[in-house]
């Protein structure tokens, strides 16, 4: 099968990433995730960030299809969705594009 592409996935992603609250966020989240599976608590480590606050985007990239999960109760590990792997460049675009942002 090839790339995946929707003009859908695109605007899903820069709403997720870009148009709100936490973009960024849940930019280092899944940057980190490209880069190796992780559990919340990795996760909160990595990123120096709230339990509660990492719980919220990944519940966000969850329900956007942008991660999936290997279902445990506890310790969870969270990947980069088939979704996100074939719409790779739009997630990378939009990466760089918000770096730019912060000069």
């Amino acid at each position: 099968m090839g790339i995946v592409f929707d003009s859908n996935v695109k605007r899903v992603f820069w709403y997720i990433f870009a148009g709100m609250r936490g973009g960024p966020t849940r930019v280092k989240i899944v940057k980190l995730l490209l880069d190796k599976p992780a559990n919340m608590n990795q996760i909160k480590t990595s990123l120096s960030m709230d339990y509660k606050t990492v719980q919220h985007h990944i519940k966000t990239l969850e329900e956007n299809r942008i991660i999936v999960s290997e279902q445990k109760k506890y310790g969870t590990a969270y990947f980069p969705s088939t979704l996100l792997q074939q719409n790779i460049e739009i997630f990378k675009e939009i990466s760089e594009k918000l770096k730019g942002d912060g000069k």
